[in-house]
């Protein structure tokens, strides 16, 4: 008997303990609340191609926000998700994916909300012309979309700051924002992250002056793919105006509208999915910690340093760096020793660790390469996290076909044979398990941790105790429960109950297993911890 109660006292002790710190790390929400809201508006060139319009228009930039059903935290971590696509509408794309509604995208940010995250699926300006007839106007086709989507992510961190400074209705804490960006996003989220001045756009490496030009007219001088009084300034905070006709762009059109401008866009943490940078040289001592995951045979992202090719034709654009290359880098430059300090040893960690040396490259944390064979059509699965609903895009023919035989899903289902539902949370659950306890160093969260209180302060009582499928729980009237977490003696979270401000409720069992559970109650001075028993 006694061994069981010190097994018991020690379990329950632990499982406190870490219950203090599982917001971040794990599931403590079971619900979360979605509501979409504008972030900016800034000019589009999709309008200059349609007949109705023939100039940029200005449109607005919107973003779906998931946060925690009955959360009472006003100063959580933000962060801001970037779908795939292209830089291209869905569809046009001749892909199945591209929009903040993504399959992924909405799985990622329900599941960080339900960690105590605000999350924001933001949408960015699209358009370029992948079918240009050279490789120096593929390249300054996609240098100029890239640089309207550093701008929109600027855009949106800037929205959150000033919301956060005019009452803080998203409860989030501004020095603990996280860039996230997936696919076409990744490649924002990276550059965001290290293009500081505008002069690195002309003072490439990796080669010299690939985003250099002739724009004038006369080939013995080369200008800027990107011209900052004409597409504003790469934080967006400045008005760009063509002054000369520039394709289908008429003269005098406004590709720029400033948002935000009292704002600073700097932002603590990103996080790549299969993106890759625009140029290694951007990367500098300094820049924020990153996490990068990547397919090492991705055919159209590299992870170490090679030419992006359009998908389906292979016509080269400009040669970017990948994500063993960014974060080989960046541990050189120790911008993640933040993570590198935190010694993080989990399953997760081994398994990168494991697939690094599959590889055939030293560890780097903050990198997770993803390790897959070529499919049985010798193709790449770069994106195994994605799905998409077969149903509807097998009804849609895809372009690639004139005959109009072959649909999307068929199309797609190329590049992921066994694509669904399940096979991507598989992916997704990796993503979350290396990225927490990543993100719970790089942005300091042991600050939230909350303070023990004892039993007799809040007149705690649970009873009955054992239980067969109810327990009323009961406190003092100035200690109303906030919330509650139910975890298993393992210390694994199980549920929950949220936004409850009761000093008197009853906890129903429901398809609780008999067994010992942990209780922890959060009141708003800290949080009291008891065991709970269910014969």
């Amino acid at each position: 008997m006694k061994k069981i109660f010190l097994l018991l006292s020690f379990a329950l002790f632990m499982v406190a303990a870490y219950a203090q710190q599982g917001r971040y790390l794990e599931p403590v929400f079971s619900d979360v609340e979605v509501n979409t809201q504008y972030y900016g508006a800034n000019a589009t060139i999709l309008t200059v191609f349609d007949t109705n319009y023939r100039e940029a228009l200005r449109v607005p930039l919107e973003a779906d926000i998931y946060t925690p059903t009955g959360d009472t935290e006003t100063n959580r971590p933000l962060v801001i998700y970037l779908h795939t696509g292209d830089f291209l509408p869905i569809g046009v794309n001749q892909g199945v994916t591209g929009t903040t509604r993504d399959s992924s995208a909405v799985e990622i940010c329900t599941r960080l909300a339900k960690m105590g995250y605000v999350a924001a699926s933001a949408d960015y300006r699209l358009g370029w012309n992948p079918a240009a007839q050279t490789q120096p106007l593929r390249a300054l086709g996609l240098i100029q979309a890239a640089y309207r989507g550093i701008q929109d992510a600027r855009t949106a961190i800037r929205y959150f700051k000033y919301t956060a400074a005019n009452g803080n209705p998203y409860g989030i804490d501004t020095t603990k924002i996280v860039l996230w960006g997936q696919g076409t996003g990744g490649y924002i989220s990276l550059a965001t992250a290290t293009l500081d001045e505008f002069v690195e756009i002309t003072t490439t490496t990796n080669p010299p002056g690939k985003f250099l030009t002739d724009l004038d007219g006369n080939p013995g001088t080369l200008e800027p793919m990107v011209i900052p009084a004409w597409f504003g300034d790469i934080e967006g905070k400045t008005y760009g105006v063509l002054p000369i006709p520039f394709g289908a762009i008429p003269a005098g059109d406004t590709l720029c509208y400033p948002n935000w401008v009292n704002q600073t866009s700097d932002f603590a943490m990103c996080v790549n999915m299969g993106g890759a940078l625009a140029d290694i040289s951007w990367l500098e001592a300094g820049d924020v910690p990153m996490v990068s995951y990547h397919v090492p045979n991705d055919q159209f992202a590299p992870y170490e340093d090679a030419v992006l090719v359009v998908p389906g034709t292979n016509d080269p654009i400009v040669q970017v760096q990948g994500s063993k290359l960014i974060q080989e880098t960046l541990a050189n430059l120790g911008n993640n020793q933040v993570i590198v300090d935190a010694a993080i040893n989990d399953e997760y960690t081994a398994a990168a660790m494991a697939n690094s040396a599959l590889t055939g490259h030293p560890y780097y944390d903050g990198l997770y390469p993803l390790v897959r064979p070529l499919n049985a059509l010798g193709r790449s699965e770069s994106a195994p996290w994605e799905w998409w609903d077969a149903a509807y895009w097998s009804t849609i023919p895809h372009p690639i076909d004139p005959t109009g035989n072959t649909s999307f899903h068929q199309v797609a289902s190329a590049g992921l044979l066994n694509m669904s539902k399940a096979n991507a949370n598989i992916y997704i659950d990796t993503i979350i398990g290396y990225y927490a306890p990543r993100a719970y160093a790089a942005l300091n969260l042991t600050t939230a941790v909350e303070d023990l209180i004892s039993v007799d302060d809040v007149e705690l009582t649970t009873a009955p105790n054992p239980a067969t499928d109810r327990v009323n729980i009961q406190t003092a009237d100035s200690y109303p429960v906030q919330d509650l977490y139910i975890y298993d003696m393992n210390g694994k979270y199980i549920t929950g109950q949220f936004g409850l401000n009761s000093s008197s409720f009853n906890l129903y069992r429901g398809t609780l297993p008999k067994g010992m559970y942990v209780v922890k109650l959060r009141f708003k001075e800290g949080v009291v911890a008891t065991k709970l028993l269910f014969h």
